[in-house]
């Protein structure tokens, strides 16, 4: 866990990803299902929680997806209300440096702790939704993206257990093959904070 404070800071420094639609482009069940899906900040963030609680099996396959999607919910609401919260953009690209190196590290922490962790990047990802949705239809918004991040959860869940499967055929390749892709998921965070 000693990559974690140097990898914060590092995303810190960054620049914004620049990575969403202009805000007059939202406001239907439609935007807020494609909006993860075309911010590669979203699906790289949204792909690793999966593929990490899959990594930690057991409740944690469930409790942290969960505690991702409830606490982007709280910080949705937090940017309607207009709570600010500091360091958006270089939280979100933290996030996915983050939870790469948690996946390509297979770090184990019990469900509870890895709930927190990503809830914590969780609160960013949704303040950002909130803050740049402007006066466009929050409910029907609010509900495409929740369904489209619910979605590519699982799409990591389902990755990931799939490599562990085939790695039971072939050895150890499986277990390497899914660290491997947290690795290029915090190489890729890193490209799109400093690109």
């Amino acid at each position: 866990m000693k990559f974690l404070p140097p990898a914060i800071a590092l995303t810190l420094l960054a620049g914004p990803a620049f990575a969403h639609l202009p805000p007059g482009e939202y406001g239907s069940v439609a935007a807020g299902l494609s909006h993860p899906l075309f911010g590669p900040d979203h699906v790289l963030a949204m792909v690793s929680v999966g593929l990490w609680a899959g990594m930690l099996g057991g409740r944690a396959r469930l409790s942290v997806p969960a505690a991702f999607l409830s606490l982007m919910l709280l910080g949705f609401l937090m940017a309607l209300g207009g709570l600010a919260l500091p360091f958006v953009e270089p939280m979100i690209l933290a996030s996915i440096v983050v939870l790469g190196l948690l996946v390509a590290t297979a770090a184990r922490l019990d469900a509870r702790a890895g709930a927190a962790l990503v809830g914590v990047f969780a609160l960013f990802h949704g303040h950002a939704h909130g803050g740049e949705l402007g006066s466009a239809g929050a409910l029907s918004f609010g509900l495409g993206f929740v369904l489209a991040t619910a979605a590519l959860h699982a799409a990591g869940i389902g990755l990931g257990l799939g490599l562990e499967r085939a790695g039971r055929r072939i050895g150890r390749a499986g277990p390497l093959l899914t660290r491997g892709l947290g690795a290029v998921t915090a190489i890729a965070g890193l490209g799109l904070a400093f690109g």
